[in-house]
């Protein structure tokens, strides 16, 4: 949760803060990732690690990559005790063309790259999955959580820079185009779309409230949760998706060996 938009090397809006303690809305979404988040992990727009701290105990490694430079010594500092956890600083490309001895990729690949509520705020939101894509072993997943329906683009999207709200057929494009397959794509939140469009659209708010955001998660997630378990939703106020890196072919496999 991070404000690329305006500069991806300073956060300075306030939804991290409004943000920062929903246990509930961060398991829904670690539930809706199932079993993926597993091996080893990469991280993209880690922020303060408020995500991050749900999975890192079930990973073998991870490494959380954080473009904002005022937020990154909170997140180094917060799994410094951590010697399966790599903390690095930077946008995407740029940490990429690092040498592993400037805290740079090593060659290996990952199981898995996840991404929540960070794909919206990058203008080139198909050249990130494509480097990313690149970055999985084959099978590997590629998981992403972002804000969808366009209709629901309003002030507080605005606030935060969001390049987009998803829809379903764009995520998917993204994805295939970066040469990835779609394993699963759901509609997820749908009981958050009527507050954000009353809240973005109509009253045109500025700002998170902390106080609603938690009322939110402690009432109403775990019962939308368990209804959208059982009925997934046709429309919902975020998209989770789940999509893979093909397997090599037999001639990709004559040419590693």
């Amino acid at each position: 949760m991070l404000d690329v938009a305006a500069s991806p090397s300073s956060y300075v809006g306030h939804d991290l803060e409004a943000l920062a303690d929903l246990p509930h809305y961060v398991r829904w979404i670690l539930d809706g990732f199932g079993g993926h988040l597993r091996g080893r992990v990469l991280e993209i727009g880690a922020g303060t690690g408020n995500f991050s701290a749900g999975y890192l105990d079930r990973v073998d490694e991870a490494v959380l990559l954080e473009p904002a430079r005022n937020l990154y010594p909170t997140l180094a500092a917060r799994f410094a005790d951590k010697p399966h956890i790599q903390t690095a600083s930077g946008v995407l490309e740029e940490w990429i063309e690092r040498s592993p001895e400037q805290g740079g990729p090593d060659g290996r690949p990952f199981d898995a790259a996840v991404m929540v509520n960070v794909l919206e705020h990058i203008a080139d939101d198909y050249g990130t999955v494509r480097r990313l894509a690149r970055l999985l072993r084959p099978g590997g997943k590629l998981l992403i959580f972002v804000p969808a329906v366009r209709m629901l683009y309003g002030s507080l999207d605005a606030e935060v820079h969001h390049y987009r709200r998803y829809s379903r057929h764009g995520l998917r494009r993204v994805v295939r185009q970066a040469g990835l397959e779609m394993v699963s794509l759901q509609s997820f939140d749908a009981a958050g779309v009527f507050p954000w469009l009353v809240a973005g659209r109509v009253l045109r708010r500025r700002s998170f409230s902390a106080m609603a955001a938690k009322i939110y998660d402690r009432w109403i997630v775990p019962l939308a949760s368990r209804m959208e378990r059982w009925l997934p939703p046709p429309l919902g106020k975020n998209l989770i998706c789940i999509a893979q890196r093909p397997a090599q072919s037999a001639n990709e496999v004559m040419r590693a060996a």
